[in-house]
């Protein structure tokens, strides 16, 4: 026995098939735009939504410790427990390539002090751009990454 072929779906044999502003998308994440944010941790939510901001965020950020050391780097993990001891983020440091585990009680402050490496670099960007440049005749199109700064 078998079901429904995809394409005997309605809509399959319209122009909505055709349109690709009609079709079913997954809505894409939307970023906060933190670059340069430096968030105010007065209480533990506070903390917890800036470490999860953090965590979402594609560049580095600069975590000051409350010993008054300074860790910056990308923040690749964390764990969020029903305490600060408890809660903690692991983060690889720019300079070096030793992962660092940071509880979130010892965070004194945090920075947004990287670039966001995947500022308006969306899939529809790149497309606008793929062909805008095919349009004006340009010769060379590949699909090579661009160079990272």
């Amino acid at each position: 026995m078998t079901g429904p072929r995809h394409a005997d779906r309605p809509g399959h044999t319209d122009e909505a098939s055709i349109n690709p502003d009609l079709l079913e998308v997954a809505p894409g994440v939307v970023h906060d735009a933190v670059q340069g944010w430096v968030p105010d941790l007065a209480t533990e939510n506070e903390l917890r939504i800036a470490l999860e901001k953090a965590f979402d965020y594609r560049g580095d950020v600069t975590l000051t410790c409350k010993n008054g050391s300074k860790i910056e780097g990308y923040i690749f993990d964390r764990v969020s427990g029903p305490s600060l001891t408890t809660s903690f983020v692991r983060v690889l440091p720019k300079d070096s390539a030793q992962r660092v585990k940071v509880p979130y009680a010892d965070i004194a402050a945090l920075a947004f002090t990287g670039r966001d490496t995947a500022a308006g670099k969306s899939w529809e960007a790149w497309i606008r751009k793929y062909w805008e440049k095919k349009a004006s005749g340009e010769g060379d199109l590949n699909l090579q990454p661009e160079a990272l700064d």
